[in-house]
């Protein structure tokens, strides 16, 4: 996904569709998301400006939901599920390799792939589960991991 610069009108065209309450925000914040890959700083402080919450309230929200970053994100996402069943199947030895083969931490981005937890799939029967650009794969293991990754770059 690429990034694009934010602007305040924009943002400010987003909350009146959404209508400038607080109980809109889950839904203006998945807008932005959606048209820029990410929630900076200064948006965060316009949001709450203009739907008249503190910038705390604001920033808890997008801190809360996985799928909210306050960071642009890679052209590629990489998602490895951290729920019980997954966890119960391996999938911490997979997030351990999947950190050393894209060499990056959870929430990070690096050669242009971001690496990030994910709290169920709705997978669990074929955990461990990840996400790569919105696409399921299920019963990944570390060689199974760096096919997927492999297939991901050589489409770059």
């Amino acid at each position: 996904m690429a990034t694009r610069r934010i602007d305040k009108e924009t943002t400010s065209e987003i909350v009146r569709h959404f209508g400038t309450r607080a109980d809109m925000l889950v839904q203006i914040l998945q807008a932005i998301v959606m048209r820029y890959g990410w929630v900076p700083e200064e948006t965060i402080r316009q949001l709450a400006d203009e739907v008249n919450l503190s910038r705390a309230d604001v920033f808890g929200v997008v801190t809360y939901y996985h799928d909210f970053r306050t960071e642009p994100p890679g052209n590629h996402i990489v998602k490895v599920c951290q729920a019980e069943a997954c966890q119960a199947m391996g999938s911490r030895a997979l997030t351990k390799h999947a950190r050393k083969a894209l060499g990056a931490n959870l929430h990070e981005t690096n050669d242009d792939v971001t690496l990030e937890p994910v709290y169920c799939l709705g997978n669990c029967a074929c955990a461990p589960a990840v996400m790569i650009d919105g696409k399921t794969h299920g019963r990944v293991n570390p060689a199974r991991f760096d096919e997927l990754v492999g297939a991901m770059k050589d489409s770059r």
